[in-house]
C-alpha cells in the first residue's frame, strides 16, 4: 500500500499518533533520529570454514568505523563528526537533516576466536567482516570415572 509522504517522510508515522517513544522520553538516537533504525543493518551468511557479517555504514569514512573484539563480544562503531557553520556564504539553512554522533552494535561471537583471526574490509559503504568457525570448547568437562579392581 502506497502511503502519502511529505518531504520522504511518511504521513502515518507512528511519532505523531504515539508520540511515547519520542525525543520527551530520550529514546531517539542523537545522530539521525527516528531513523537510527534504518542504520547498521546487518547480514549474517554462514560458510563452511567462517561467518560473513555485513554491516550497511553509509556515509562513513574507513577511518571512522571501528571494529573490537573483547571478552567473545565483537563491537563495531562509527562516529561522525560535522562542521555546522550557522551561515552558509550563500544563504542560510531551510532544512538541515546531517548530525554528528556515534553508534555501536554488538555481536556475541565466542571466546574461541582471536581477533588476529578476523578479516575486515569496508567498500561501498558495507563493512564485511569474515569471522572463521571454531569449535566451541565444552562449559563443563565430562567426569571420568576411574576402574576399580577387585
Amino acid at each position: 500500500m502506497l502511503l502519502p509522504s511529505i518531504f520522504g517522510e511518511n504521513l502515518f508515522d507512528d511519532d505523531w499518533m504515539f508520540p511515547f517513544d519520542s525525543d520527551f522520553f530520550g529514546k531517539k538516537n542523537p545522530l539521525y533520529g527516528k531513523h537510527a533504525k534504518n542504520l547498521m543493518k546487518t547480514d549474517v551468511r554462514e560458510t563452511e570454514s567462517s561467518y560473513e557479517v555485513d554491516i550497511d555504514l553509509p556515509g562513513f569514512k574507513k577511518d571512522e568505523i571501528k571494529a573490537q573484539l573483547e571478552n567473545g563480544y565483537l563491537t563495531v562503531s562509527a562516529a561522525k563528526g560535522l562542521d555546522k557553520d550557522e551561515q552558509d556564504q550563500k544563504g542560510k539553512y531551510i532544512r538541515q537533516e546531517r548530525y554528528a554522533g556515534a553508534m555501536s552494535r554488538s555481536f556475541y561471537i565466542g571466546e574461541e576466536v582471536s581477533q588476529d583471526e578476523i578479516r575486515a574490509k569496508y567498500e561501498n559503504g558495507i563493512l564485511r567482516l569474515t569471522i572463521p568457525k571454531k569449535d566451541a570448547k565444552p562449559a563443563v568437562e565430562e567426569k571420568k570415572h576411574i576402574a576399580i579392581e577387585g
